[in-house]
């Protein structure tokens, strides 16, 4: 059995969450910021599709990115190097949570539901909630967004519209969230695109421990600016 989470409740512990299927721990509740923050900081998310009751979820294992194990192949180094593109930070949010949210090939939904960009697009007004851009001829081709807490970066979700668009942008962040000494960056779950570039699963206890202090330590002002140039 999941919890049903009541107004004011706290989130069950993360110890409860179901096997099959792999971390649903609870469900209802609401998307307000302090909802978001409360379960970020215990490692937990939301995901669920248009017109399901808000799921929230904690797998075990966990897939993270350590930002110093970024995998930078030969041919995204030439890439990075030509510079033929422009990275921005929180500057279409909005957007790129949208292009993340397009109909892809081979699935019939999405979970960025409006519901969603509602809420997080409250989170980046906040200055909680961050979108790293890959910007070609003017126009935005790939990039990713996620949650910032402390040292701790929670990954959501990237997209390309060009080759390389997405990974060019999570390069960047991982050289300047290992630059801020941020300790995690959250993949949630394991897909082989994400274990080509490094990440990996480690238990959910050990998840747990290390972003326990990682969200304690002080933040990064919004909006974010990066200043890491790769030579």
């Amino acid at each position: 059995m999941i919890t049903l989470l009541q107004p004011d409740a706290s989130f069950p512990d993360v110890a409860l969450a179901l096997r099959h299927p792999n971390g649903l721990l609870a469900a209802g509740g609401n998307l307000s910021p302090e909802r978001l923050l409360e379960a970020y900081r215990h490692g937990i998310f939301p995901w669920f599709g248009e017109g399901d009751p808000i799921l929230w979820w904690s797998p075990d294992p966990r897939m993270v990115l350590l930002p110093a194990e970024f995998r930078l192949s030969h041919s995204l180094r030439k890439t990075l190097r030509k510079g033929q593109y422009e990275l921005r930070t929180d500057t279409a949010f909005e957007q790129v949570m949208r292009a993340c949210g397009a109909p892809r090939e081979g699935q019939s939904g999405t979970w960025i539901v409006e519901e969603m960009v509602a809420a997080y697009g409250e989170l980046h007004r906040l200055g909680h909630a961050h979108s790293v851009e890959t910007w070609m001829d003017g126009e935005l081709v790939g990039g990713l967004y996620g949650i910032g807490i402390g040292r701790m970066f929670y990954g959501e979700s990237m997209f390309s519209h060009r080759t390389d668009a997405s990974k060019i942008a999570l390069a960047h962040l991982s050289a300047q969230l290992e630059k801020w000494d941020f300790g995690m960056i959250d993949c949630q779950m394991n897909t082989p695109h994400l274990a080509s570039l490094g990440a990996r699963e480690i238990p959910r206890g050990e998840f747990i421990s290390r972003l326990q202090t990682l969200v304690e330590l002080p933040g990064i002002p919004a909006p974010w600016r990066f200043d890491y140039r790769f030579a």
